[in-house]
């Protein structure tokens, strides 16, 4: 099973992004889906697999907290 965490895209260029999590910066292949800076993302093995709005993102982020 894998379970994501959102990240936040600080900086695009061409199909890689700069990636936030939690303070954590990485370099993310952004191939697979449509994101801007600012944009939320989850990644599994390096890719973006999904994008999201800041709204979900938070969400997510405060089940993490509860449940951690």
């Amino acid at each position: 099973m894998c379970v994501a965490y959102p990240g936040k895209v600080l900086e695009i260029e061409d199909k890689t992004a700069e990636v936030d999590f939690n303070g954590n910066i990485v370099s993310v292949k952004i191939g697979l889906v449509d994101v801007k800076v600012g944009d939320y993302v989850l990644v599994h093995a390096g890719m973006a697999l999904e994008a999201m709005d800041e709204k979900k993102a938070m969400g997510l982020l405060e089940t993490w907290n509860q449940i951690s």
